[in-house]
């Protein structure tokens, strides 16, 4: 195809829930129903009939068993046509990136105009498993004969067998957990305690801000929940605390190495439900059509790198291609957000992308790919205080991003954010000043 052809791509309106710990405000809520909640605000924000969207992409990690394709689900349960096909992906914490730059691609070569494009999580309703002697034994009883076939197949199941067993947050290659990555990383790159208490407690200090200003409230939509006999409202991200002081984060004690550790539970981004959507479509189209423009993706990246090394700098090397891609720099940047999985994660990228000698070693650069200031990065709140939702936080980070360029009038923003297996992700998108 002659790169002539090739389209650029615009979002044109988003939306998400609030991210609240998981356990609390949506237990009782599906990443479908959340899902559904984004999705339907995005369309009604946009002012565009769903019958102009010809497909619905969503990410998600812990897809729900009885509904894994959840993108279908979400579409039907928003009352998109029956006939808009769905289909959902998964790439650990990238989730949504993945869906953006899926639906982007399919825009950029014409196959389609508009898309609908997000994730979902809901970490209060996992799949729980049994261990594999106890599923063993119901595998064989589904398919005995009769009462006594059935009772055979649970002997020598003890009651040690029955304990459930929950999903780990860690490698399945090496064991590692995210967070021992993290104190790993903190040790090698020299970063201390600190200075992960300050930027979290920064964190926190801006997301309260943000929320305080209007800033985030205005791309959140209330979402509404059983509260016994009664329906309430959620309508506010539930973790970020006015009262967090870099004083009160050092009094926790670390988690993962607790005699040497730096890595907290409060440095740390928390366990989430949530929900976020991103309509895009062909530049083209939305300018014929008088459709607002948030922004042009102008290029996106991913990378993956050795998990048993640094497990979470993939996006040193993502951004590093993106830049290269869009022949920008850093500096060209009026915003930046990152993904905080851990304060240690995020202080070790920008050291690494300020590091000549690190990217001389690990990229093979001649130089450094440039130098950012942490107080530049996430100036309305990262996952650390907003929450971290595995399958939806790709979309704040673009919404969030994309609100801010405009507040500032910056005409270059960049995004990028660490997954599990060592991947990382990075997005360029532009804005007309």
């Amino acid at each position: 195809m002659n790169a002539r052809t090739i389209r650029s791509v615009a979002v044109i309106a988003g939306a998400r829930t609030p991210f609240c710990k998981a356990g609390g405000a949506f237990i009782r809520r599906s990443a479908v129903q959340l899902g559904a909640v984004a999705a339907r605000e995005t369309m009604l924000r946009a002012g565009i009939r769903p019958d102009r969207v010809e497909q619905i992409i969503f990410g998600i990690v812990s897809a729900p068993v009885g509904a894994p394709n959840i993108a279908r689900e979400i579409g039907l349960e928003a009352a998109f046509p029956a006939g808009v096909p769905a289909y959902t992906i998964s790439r650990a914490c990238i989730s949504s990136n993945q869906a953006l730059t899926n639906a982007a691609d399919q825009i950029a070569l014409g196959k389609s105009d508009v898309i609908l494009a997000g994730g979902a999580e809901v970490l209060s309703d996992v799949p729980i498993l049994f261990g594999r002697k106890f599923r063993d034994a119901l595998f064989v009883a589904s398919k005995a004969r009769s009462t006594g076939e059935r009772l055979k197949a649970f002997r020598g199941v003890g009651l040690k067998d029955l304990a459930p067993v929950a999903p780990a947050i860690a490698e399945p290659s090496s064991g590692q957990s995210m967070g021992q990555a993290a104190e790993k990383m903190a040790k090698d790159f020299g970063i201390r305690r600190e200075a992960q208490d300050r930027f979290a407690a920064h964190s926190h200090q801006r997301a309260v801000a943000a929320w305080h200003n209007g800033e985030l409230a205005k791309r959140v939509v209330p979402v509404p929940v059983p509260r016994g006999k009664e329906l309430g409202i959620v309508d506010h991200d539930d973790h970020p605390r006015d009262d967090t002081t870099e004083e009160k984060l050092a009094k926790l004690r670390p988690v993962f190495d607790r005699d040497f550790g730096s890595v907290t539970a409060g440095n740390a981004s928390p366990l989430t439900d949530g929900a976020s959507a991103v309509l895009l479509a062909a530049e083209e189209v939305a300018r014929a059509e008088g459709w607002p423009i948030l922004g042009i993706l102008r290029g996106y990246h991913y990378t993956a790198i050795d998990p048993f090394e640094h497990l979470l700098m993939g996006p040193v090397s993502a951004v590093a291609g993106v830049l290269d891609q869009t022949g920008l720099g850093l500096r060209d940047m009026g915003v930046i957000e990152m993904h905080e999985a851990f304060a240690a994660q995020v202080l070790c990228n920008l050291q690494g992308l300020a590091s000549a000698k690190y990217c001389q070693e690990k990229l093979g650069r001649s130089g450094p790919v440039g130098e950012v200031d942490p107080d530049f990065v996430n100036q309305w709140g990262g996952s650390i205080s907003l929450g971290h939702p595995f399958g939806a936080t790709g979309g704040r980070l673009v919404l969030q991003l994309l609100d801010q360029m405009a507040k500032k009038s910056a005409q270059f923003g960049l995004i990028s954010a660490c997954a599990a297996g060592g991947m990382g992700s990075a997005m360029v998108f532009e804005r007309e000043p």
